[in-house]
């Protein structure tokens, strides 16, 4: 545990001086040795803390190679996902307009993920930079799962209390295949209670997984050229069921639970 650990801290503190390893702005290049190490050292910090949403990142851009390979080939494949690899967009607070967000209609796809951010007091902006992954266009594509964490949340109608964010890890699991997603989703219910439990076992899970995996690539969707779209027509035309009824719970609390496994 102290060699990953004392690698982790090098690997960040280390001023890189030349461009020349440089794939992208950020990015810490890593040999495969390293990559495990980075990998077993943040899975086993991410099993004793889930909230460290941190070690949950790096464990993500450490394992992820070949899921990430099938995704960009799913984009690559699919004109809407073609055109984000392309251009590129970020979903951060400085692209989005929210005044244009607010002056939508109810039920558009831009008003309701406005409310969602407001009434979990979330932000885009606390999603964390690709690093580890030593392929430039990999890398966006991780950082484009990211950012579209909460507007998963917005599509599948999910609060971020833990088994909102557990119903969600499912739904990535099925959907990406990145070994941090069914991590997630597997240790994710130990830490339900066990009425949750049996609603994530009878009707949330399931659901979760039957969309997750019927669904069309949720990375090919240009989110932000759909904001004045129904949010009832997008579920329909990405292939979502309506989500069953789950209870709300306090914004502090679904507020760490959505800062551990968004990563």
């Amino acid at each position: 545990m102290a060699n990953w650990i004392t690698l982790y801290r090098q690997l960040y503190s280390s001023p890189l001086d030349s461009e020349y390893d440089r794939l992208y702005p950020g990015h810490i290049p890593t040999t495969p040795v390293q990559k495990a190490l980075l990998a077993v050292g943040s899975g086993a910090a991410a099993l004793q803390n889930p909230y460290r949403h941190d070690m949950v990142a790096v464990l993500g851009e450490t394992t992820g190679h070949l899921a990430l390979v099938r995704l960009r080939d799913r984009m690559r494949n699919d004109p809407e996902g073609y055109a984000i690899l392309t251009e590129r967009p970020r979903i951060r607070l400085s692209t989005l307009d929210l005044a244009h967000l607010a002056a939508l209609p109810e039920g558009s796809f831009g008003r309701e993920y406005l409310r969602f951010l407001d009434e979990n007091r979330v932000t885009p902006d606390t999603r964390a930079d690709v690093k580890f992954v030593d392929n430039e266009e990999l890398a966006y594509v991780m950082q484009r799962y990211r950012e579209v964490h909460d507007l998963l949340h917005t599509l599948l109608g999910m609060p971020t209390n833990m088994l909102g964010e557990v119903a969600v890890k499912w739904f990535e699991a099925a959907q990406t295949g990145l070994p941090m997603c069914i991590l997630g989703a597997a240790l994710g219910p130990l830490r339900l209670s066990s009425s949750r439990l049996r609603t994530l076992a009878a009707s949330l899970g399931p659901w979760a997984l039957r969309s997750g995996s019927r669904a069309r690539c949720v990375l090919s969707v240009f989110y932000e050229r759909r904001w004045d779209q129904s949010l009832d027509e997008l579920r329909e035309e990405l292939g979502i069921e309506l989500p069953p009824p789950l209870t709300l719970t306090s914004t502090k609390k679904a507020n760490t639970a959505h800062a551990g496994l968004v990563s």
